[in-house]
């Protein structure tokens, strides 16, 4: 049976081959070798025109919204709006076709606010990465992945504002902030704050790719 196909947003950022410098698309290696992992077969997305956007709901599985510039980026070096376009456009159509997705700190803010929520401002650079303890409802698509707690590695990102329409909160940190998003009857999309694929846990990556083979 063919793996799965999940196709892997990335970012557009000057690379360097020899003494060429080209325009590429960019994606951590850590996503791909855990959709790998899972079993699925990974397949990098450039931000292509949104227009393109059907076609690609059409021919994958399932989708990973990786992490980023925030959204609507202020800042002339970390502003990136043909992703936020192109990616708000995909996460709108995987939601309306129903294609399983899992949305990575940058991605769950690109879900709430194509749903018509707002974030909360931006303290500085993310630079380090910390273990956070949040509570999950276990009833919920991820409360069946990870029960009732987990701890987690993330970002300080911009967190949720107002909550899009048709999302809902699963998972609270200690102060109550949301750290995860669900759209409410869908077989598989969910938007967490942190960095699962800079963690050991593997469920939710392998909680994708079975739902996109199924």
């Amino acid at each position: 049976m063919p793996r799965p196909l999940i196709g892997i947003t990335s970012h557009l950022e000057p690379a360097r081959w020899g003494s060429w410098v080209r325009e590429a698309a960019l994606v951590a290696t850590p996503f791909l070798r855990e959709v790998d992992r899972a079993g699925g077969l990974p397949v990098v997305l450039a931000p292509v025109h949104p227009r393109r956007v059907d076609d690609l709901v059409a021919r994958f599985d399932g989708f990973v919204f990786t992490t980023g510039a925030p959204v609507g980026a202020s800042e002339e070096d970390e502003a990136d709006p043909r992703r936020d376009r192109f990616e708000t456009e995909l996460v709108r159509a995987a939601v309306e076709a129903r294609r399983p997705f899992l949305a990575v700190e940058r991605g769950l803010q690109v879900l709430n606010v194509a749903a018509g929520g707002s974030l909360l401002p931006a303290r500085g650079p993310a630079l380090r990465l910390v273990d956070t303890d949040v509570t999950v409802n276990v009833s919920s698509g991820l409360g069946k992945v990870l029960g009732d707690h987990a701890r987690v590695r993330r970002a300080d990102s911009p967190g949720v504002n107002r909550i899009g329409a048709g999302l809902v909160p699963v998972a609270w940190d200690g102060a109550q902030a949301v750290e995860a998003l669900e759209v409410a009857d869908h077989p598989f999309g969910i938007g967490v704050r942190w960095r699962p694929e800079e963690a050991d846990d593997r469920r939710l990556f392998r909680a994708l790719v079975e739902q996109a083979g199924a």
